[in-house]
């Protein structure tokens, strides 16, 4: 099995790389800038035993994602997809204090960028091309339903796009045999809240979440791994939520 994770090497997206290879995936940790997390992660995938190709790729880019995706073929056949590769812009703020610029290139990350590789994916596991089928997971957020008001309102539009792109999708592809769901975590640990200025965003959001805390990479990576195997089989078009019940 070989699987393509975008943005795999920092938090959710590593998490995601390591578990897929415990659970037997060959996988492609791409990654668009620093080579050397990407290194790091797909060590961890080759110390489980399995096929590791760090890839660098930017996701807006439609050149750069078809390179991305026939290199996956030196891993074998594409079995699965997860469109984890996302930015929030800019430092937080109202949408009024925004540069026309900064939602721009987020959009093309954050959608342009899921288009872009669920149109490769789907070129290469639909039977109606000649392939076996397959999986896709498109990473939203719960920031798709909450808004993300005074700080990253564009980002969650984005995410929204994700949710309504992963529906649509699932319903055209479901007859060729892949099945595309998404995983919209909560808060959760990862470096993008020190990376945006806020290091204590997690604390201040805490207890506005019922279960107390916020999430772990390895949390959100388990819900993705059950929806691209086999006990999810019959689940298209679902948006799984992992934010401890906010």
């Amino acid at each position: 099995m070989t699987l393509v994770v975008t943005g795999g090497s920092r938090g959710i997206g590593a998490a995601i790389c390591v578990l897929a290879a415990a659970r037997g995936h060959d996988v492609v940790v791409n990654f668009s800038g620093d080579p050397a997390p990407a290194r790091e992660v797909a060590e961890r995938v080759r110390a489980a035993g399995r096929q590791a190709l760090p890839f660098r790729a930017d996701v807006s880019s439609e050149d750069d994602v078809r390179a991305l995706f026939d290199a996956a073929a030196e891993l074998g056949p594409l079995t699965g997809l997860v469109n984890n590769a996302a930015i929030t812009g800019n430092t937080p703020g109202r949408l009024d204090s925004y540069e026309v610029d900064v939602v721009r290139r987020t959009l093309d990350v954050n959608v342009t960028g899921v288009f872009l590789c669920c149109r490769e994916a789907v070129r290469r596991m639909s039977t109606r091309y000649g392939g076996a089928g397959g999986a896709i997971v498109n990473i939203s957020s719960t920031a798709a339903r909450t808004g993300s008001a005074g700080e990253w309102v564009h980002y969650a539009a984005s995410k929204a796009a994700v949710d309504t792109m992963t529906y649509g999708l699932a319903q055209e592809v479901a007859s060729d045999g892949i099945r595309v769901n998404a995983v919209a975590p909560g808060m959760v640990h990862t470096g993008l809240h020190e990376a945006a200025g806020m290091p204590d965003r997690l604390e201040k959001y805490a207890r506005q979440i019922p279960m107390g805390r916020a999430g772990q990479p390895a949390e959100i990576a388990e819900a993705v791994l059950w929806l691209l195997s086999p006990s999810a089989s019959f689940t298209a078009g679902a948006v799984l939520e992992v934010g401890g019940g906010r």
